[in-house]
């Protein structure tokens, strides 16, 4: 059974996870595993998570929600660290996970914004709704519209 949960590293098939993403190039895995051993970046402030695809017991992908570093609007909110595992690529399990990432930025944020690695996950975002842009801190901005009752 597959499952999306709230997580603190380390967990059963994260140091696999890491060896993976870095093979892969991706270094952004690293940069998690040090702010989160520093306590740098704990996906603790307000409106913030990090949530793993757990399958069979194992870690299988890994992602999060900050409060974006690169802009100064408490308001939005930047996806970051997310990684599928190679062997677990193919089932959705990234579009799962940016989409529970997402729903819990309804919460919070008005605009969630994020920086694709690769044209994979560009394609990815911008089914799911995300939109590109130019800009030198992100490539992609997701407007949440949240519905306001009237009275």
């Amino acid at each position: 059974m597959i499952r999306i949960d709230k997580i603190e590293l380390p967990l059963p098939g994260w140091e696999e996870l890491r060896k993976e993403a870095r093979a892969e190039g991706y270094n952004f895995i690293e940069t998690l595993a040090v702010e989160w051993s520093t306590a740098a970046n704990r996906f603790d402030a307000a409106g913030e998570t990090l949530l793993g695809v757990i399958d069979q017991g194992i870690l299988a992908a890994v992602g999060g929600l900050n409060c974006d570093p690169f802009v100064a609007d408490p308001k939005i909110g930047r996806l970051r660290r997310i990684y599928v595992r190679p062997n677990w690529r193919g089932r959705k399990l990234g579009e799962a996970l940016v989409t529970a990432l997402v729903d819990r930025a309804r919460a919070h944020f008005d605009t969630v914004r994020l920086r694709a690695e690769n044209a994979g996950a560009a394609r990815l975002y911008e089914r799911l709704g995300f939109a590109p842009i130019e800009n030198p801190d992100a490539t992609h901005i997701l407007h949440l519209f949240k519905s306001r009752l009237r009275a």
